[in-house]
């Protein structure tokens, strides 16, 4: 049976209407040029740091939502305490949404020079130390003359943490510092603001 020309007319004009229809709708989309991707420089942490100033009592203002803080609903603050051997004890506490209070102590120790802004901090029992895995970068990337304001990162900047000495920061200050932090290549629009009481 043989197939009538009409009938295949009508199919060849079927298919170059549907070919025509694609090529105008890829022609209606905006071409989009490939921009380079440009390497992020990395992270950059202050000068050098005085241990013994920046002990005590540090309010969290902001930062990176993360896992190990995922019960925190406000009032997170971290007490850090210089101990004998020259490394730091770490008191984190917040409380949760149900008002309970959770606390987590660690240790920090600095790497390299007694004035280094480059810290390991763990959590994991003591025993456990001698393991490079159960340490944590915890990197000052910036930090106001007056001891006041300080970020807290580390090299891949998948965790920052914004804390103040006072439960609240001027908003001048705060913005200031998310500018810098724009600049070491942040994306500040991650941060979460902490609710302090």
């Amino acid at each position: 049976m043989t197939t009538p020309p009409t009938f295949k007319l009508t199919l060849r004009a079927a298919a170059l209407a549907l070919w025509a229809w694609h090529a105008h709708a890829a022609a209606a989309q905006p071409v989009q040029p490939t921009a380079p991707v440009m390497p992020i420089a990395p992270i950059a942490p202050i000068a050098a740091l005085d241990v013994p100033r920046y002990m005590g009592t540090w309010f969290e203002i902001a930062n990176f939502p993360n896992r190990f803080q995922r019960k925190c609903a406000r009032n997170t603050a971290a007490e850090y305490a210089l101990q004998g051997d020259g490394t730091v004890r770490v008191a984190n506490r917040c409380r949760t949404a149900q008002g309970d209070t959770l606390e987590a102590i660690g240790q920090a120790r600095q790497i390299g020079a007694t004035t280094s802004p480059k810290l390991e901090v763990r959590f994991a029992p003591a025993w456990l130390s001698f393991l490079p895995m159960v340490w944590g970068d915890y990197w000052v990337i910036d930090l106001d003359a007056r001891y006041q304001l300080v970020a807290v990162s580390e090299p891949r900047r998948e965790f920052l943490w914004v804390l103040s000495r006072t439960p609240q920061v001027d908003a001048s200050a705060y913005h200031a510092l998310l500018g810098r932090l724009t600049q070491q290549g942040f994306d500040v629009g991650r941060l979460e603001r902490t609710p302090q009481e």
